[in-house]
């Protein structure tokens, strides 16, 4: 090689040099990365961040979901939805109990405090929490609240409150400018009587502005008893839409500006209409099914037995349980995931779980088989259950976590007409498409095609629960 060729070599070998700088390998095989266009990439970040605002998002828009049963029943904010009976299959909220009166007061502080008056415990009592527009619960009410069954006046304050709380309320300062209480009128028995009494004792709840405290106008209570109460997760573009109205009402958190941008990317940018033109629409709309396969998936393994060897479980982590009771305070620890998966299949959180109640769920019989709607089961309720009040078993449609449709009642409750007990006090509850000869009133329909989850309910839990000297035992499959 003559020397007049070495310089033309030296600059071919660092431009070979430098382009293969600016082609990284990968370990693996060598070969250059893929490449995408400026237009593939600007979708795969919408894609990728709608994913995690499904994820995120997710105790807002079902928040957001029980407000459409609110406006659909005709009520409005700083009233209350309840049912004047044992909710049947209509309530279409996410696990509810059938077994207790229900009532939800929606507050709406944008025009100041709101008061929320809860009776004594004088011939009922109320189990329930006050929670913000995220559903994390401010504080809870009733015997296992704050005024320990004395009733009292709670004080919503909005964000940003600075005045001080007149003397004779008890301050309920609110993240969010609206939010809800969910409260539970508890029953003596599953008599007629028992449940209109239960009913009445409702009533007595009350929701006014502090505005107008002097003279408290009339609580309006809207019956939902025959409405089809619809506030199941819409996993489509109304998740969108419904996670966009939130946004535009409620103040940014804190610990939650990291998502501003975020949600901008995809369209939802407070101030501004959500107007997503088509190809974002379809990207959007894959990336909630997306989100809801993961997040369905995330919550078939969150079941850690509660027992040894069981599949009792409580289907929400640790760090989940207590974010919520500390309003997410810990600056190290922020459970954005499961609490999403919590809001896939329940509403609402208790400041102080355990107290007023407590909740065991599985979603496979002993032999650890998904539960089938077409296939007969018995549960067998050991005597002596661990509860001050009352206990239910109560099955849910798997696909949507609500009551199962069109069916004759959705539980049975140690409160439940005709129940029958065993020789030694055990309860056997059955759960089918059709009730064993003489069992009806021991038996929860379900519904052949699908499959179904049983949620375990203590209200007034006691010791051996927690320190599991009492046991459920597992769902058999019998035919």
């Amino acid at each position: 090689m003559s020397h007049n060729n070495r310089p033309r070599l030296a600059i071919c070998t660092v431009a070979l040099a430098l382009c293969a700088l600016s082609q990284p390998i990968t370990a693996q095989t060598g070969a250059a990365p893929q490449r995408f266009t400026a237009e593939q990439l600007a979708e795969r970040a919408v894609q990728r961040r709608a994913v995690e605002a499904v994820i995120w998002g997710m105790p807002a828009v079902n928040f957001e979901r029980m407000v459409d049963g609110l406006v659909h029943a005709k009520g409005e904010w700083n009233q209350v939805v309840y049912w004047s009976r044992l909710p049947d299959w209509k309530n279409q909220t996410l696990t509810p109990n059938p077994d207790v009166i229900y009532l939800m007061p929606f507050y709406d502080t944008r025009n100041g405090p709101v008061v929320l008056e809860i009776p004594p415990a004088e011939g009922g009592s109320i189990t329930g929490s006050v929670d913000e527009g995220w559903q994390t619960a401010i504080e809870d009410v009733g015997p296992a609240g704050v005024d320990k069954g004395k009733g009292g006046k709670y004080l919503i304050l909005p964000p940003g409150y600075k005045d001080k709380v007149p003397d004779g309320y008890i301050p309920m300062p609110s993240s969010t400018y609206a939010g809800f209480a969910l409260l539970r009128s508890n029953i003596g028995s599953g008599s007629d009587a028992d449940i209109a009494k239960a009913a009445v004792y409702g009533r007595k709840v009350r929701i006014y502005p502090l505005a107008q405290a002097a003279i408290p106008p009339a609580t309006r209570f809207v019956d939902a008893i025959d409405t089809v109460y619809d506030s199941t997760i819409p996993y489509d573009l109304r998740f969108f839409e419904k996670l966009h109205r939130f946004v535009q009402r409620e103040p940014w958190i804190e610990r939650d500006r990291a998502m501003i941008d975020a949600l901008k990317s995809i369209g939802i940018e407070k101030g501004k209409p959500f107007a997503p033109d088509r190809k974002t629409q379809a990207i959007l709309q894959d990336a909630v099914a997306e989100a809801r396969a993961w997040l369905d998936t995330t919550y078939e393994a969150g079941y850690v037995p509660y027992f040894s060897g069981s599949r009792w479980g409580i289907p929400v982590s640790p760090d989940v349980l207590d974010g919520m009771r500390s309003n997410f305070g810990k600056p190290d620890s922020y459970p954005v995931s499961g609490r999403g998966v919590l809001y896939t299949f329940g509403f609402f959180s208790a400041r102080h779980g355990g107290r007023g109640q407590a909740y065991l769920a599985t979603i496979k019989d002993k032999a650890g088989q998904a539960l089938d709607g077409g296939s007969t089961y018995r549960l067998t309720v050991p005597p002596n259950a661990p509860v001050r009040l009352y206990w239910s078993a109560t099955a849910y449609d798997r696909a949507t976590h609500a009551l199962i449709r069109d069916q004759k009642w959705s539980s049975r409750a140690s409160t439940s007409q005709g129940l029958q007990k065993n020789a030694d006090g055990s309860v056997d509850v059955f759960f089918g498409p059709k009730a064993p000869q003489g069992k009806e009133m021991n038996w929860v329909p379900t519904q052949a095609g699908g499959r179904f989850e049983v949620l375990f309910r203590f209200y007034g839990p006691e010791k051996p629960l927690f320190d599991k000297t009492w046991q459920l035992p597992d769902i058999e499959k019998l035919q």
